[in-house]
């Protein structure tokens, strides 16, 4: 049932307003502003709809949108506000601040009825449009991505290298440009760009795929006719994408054409195939030879064994593997340990920087369908994985708390004996029969508490199983504990296995952060989640 937050300093008026809307639409009450932005606060996108009386003590309605507007919950919440003054300043100040709409006093049951109800399915389908139109934007990302990354690995495959060496550029690519746009302005890197580098980096060696195996795969060192055929991939990698019979002009063909020609170039002038020098050398190149030579010499080759993180450092940072732009050299020491973690596998590819820090310059925009808004779906998209993925093994869940919806895995939904998607799953009987409502909402206040800055939180999973004396069936009982407790009791004949439970909760990406919902994942508790590797948990596997 959708909720709809009546705010009146007029106990009557609030009677009036509930008996017109109760019998299709749960209703909140406040008295004044105060109590309204607390109920925002602890219901957030939960509510659907919000009546706001504009004259009242304390904090009044005007005082309300402000905040609200500052909250971005005018965004999810539409707002109608309530007046018995026809006030043009007033109405238009509302309008200013983003209210949708105005009803007066005395209520005419009628109107009050059409007007939320038209409102609140005016939200829901903006809503449901802006999801559709994320979800088709982000499978045409996806798709992009899945095509560089089967061209990448062709040449990987050719070259004997390590299957990761394509991934850890891109993660050590984006890494530093997000530190680099930190750091100064002076390379103007937005989102977009950062994504179309980042994506792009896969595509540094396509050259290679026209050298000979003898010389790209030779164990010893290359002589100078061979360093020089080896050097060409450079400049027959461009030479492919420009002539490219289609979409040349594109922005992702240019930047690749970019990476691929100039990634061998150095500072100081000295690389090749066209000795740039400084900034003349496009920063894509720039950073994304900074995140391939760190990878090169941290790993095993046909012609070398691999580096230590700090010796690689040490090269990189005296010179030995050419000269490199300052600002990337302060970028690589800033995050030096981010990207030891994702050479070791310790933490999943990207996973230490959040999407917090995504689109500074995109998020000026808050219209319902400006690009932002798609970017940031696609990129909440991009952290789900980045934390699935570095959880391997297992079972997931996620829950949105704009549309309510939680959704489990298919083996989960079997085990547990539940739907795959349940809405509002804290007064779902399916959820409050296997763990109890009082659990359910300790766990959303739970979620709901987590600061972005620490936005983890585990707890362990137990499965108690008995069988059926009349059919032989196993019973499974679940129970959810934090870590500091020491368990939960096993009767006799009873089996308990217990998992840990590791959830992360989503944030928007403008300040003040505002939680969104919560995804997790069960992995075996024994193991830390962030070192997961390949793990079978039987029936949640």
């Amino acid at each position: 049932m959708k909720k709809i937050l009546v705010v009146d300093d007029g106990p009557m008026n609030r009677m009036v307003l509930k008996e017109m809307l109760d019998k299709e639409y749960q209703i909140i009450e406040a008295e004044d502003g105060k109590e309204a932005v607390a109920a925002l606060r602890d219901y957030d996108t939960e509510i659907d709809l919000v009546l706001l009386d504009i004259v009242m003590p304390e904090m009044d309605g005007i005082e309300v949108l402000k905040i609200m507007k500052k909250n971005s919950w005018l965004t999810d919440i539409p707002v109608i506000m309530i007046s018995s003054e026809n006030d043009r300043e007033i109405i238009h100040k509302s309008y200013e601040l983003g209210a949708s709409d105005f009803i007066n006093r005395p209520f005419d049951a009628y109107i009050v009825q059409k007007r939320v109800r038209n409102m609140i399915d005016l939200y829901s389908k903006q809503k449901n449009l802006a999801n559709m139109v994320a979800d088709q934007y982000f499978q045409r990302e996806k798709d992009s991505r899945l095509m560089i990354d089967i061209l990448a690995h062709i040449v990987e495959f050719r070259n004997n290298e390590c299957g990761m060496h394509v991934v850890h550029v891109q993660s050590y690519t984006e890494i530093l440009l997000r530190e680099l746009s930190n750091i100064t302005d002076k390379y103007d890197l937005d989102e977009e760009k950062i994504s179309l580098i980042t994506k792009t980096a896969a595509l540094h060696d396509v050259g290679k795929i026209c050298i000979p195996d003898e010389i790209l795969n030779k164990p010893g060192r290359l002589t100078d006719e061979e360093f020089k055929i080896m050097k060409s991939h450079s400049a027959v990698g461009s030479q492919m994408l420009a002539e490219l019979p289609f979409h040349k002009d594109e922005p992702l063909v240019k930047m690749a054409y970019a990476i691929a020609r100039w990634h061998h170039e150095r500072w100081d002038g000295r690389g090749y195939p066209d000795g740039l020098s400084g900034d003349d050398i496009p920063i894509s190149a720039q950073v994304v030879a900074l995140a391939d030579v760190y990878d090169a010499l941290t790993a095993d080759r046909c012609y070398k064994k691999a580096f230590s993180h700090a010796t690689a450092l040490e090269m990189i940072t005296k010179g030995e593997c050419g000269q490199f732009n300052p600002l990337l050299i302060t970028c690589l020491n800033n995050k030096a340990e981010q990207m030891r973690l994702v050479k070791e596998g310790t933490v999943s590819t990207n996973s230490d920087y959040d999407v917090i820090e995504f689109a500074r310059g995109l998020l000026k925009n808050d219209s319902l369908y400006s690009s932002a808004r798609l970017l940031h779906l696609l990129e909440y998209e991009k952290m789900k994985n980045r934390f699935f993925e570095g959880i391997t093994g297992g079972c997931s869940f996620e829950f949105n708390a704009g549309s309510k919806m939680f959704t489990v895995s298919s083996s989960a939904a079997k085990v547990l004996g539940i739907p795959e998607s349940i809405v509002d799953p804290v007064h779902s009987e399916a959820m409050t029969a296997l763990f109890g409502q009082d659990k359910l909402r300790e766990l959303k206040a739970r979620f709901r508490a987590l600061p972005p800055d620490d936005p983890i939180i585990q707890f362990n999973f137990h499965i108690l199983t008995t069988t059926n004396s009349n059919s032989d069936e196993p019973i499974h009982i679940f129970r959810i504990t934090d870590i500091s407790e020491s368990g939960v009791s096993c009767p006799p004949n009873t089996r308990c296995d217990t998992y840990r439970l590791v959830c992360r909760a989503a944030f928007t990406l403008e300040e003040p952060q505002r939680y969104t919902g919560v995804i997790g994942k069960l992995v075996p508790s024994e193991r830390e989640y962030g070192i997961m590797k390949g793990v079978n948990i039987g029936d949640f596997a």
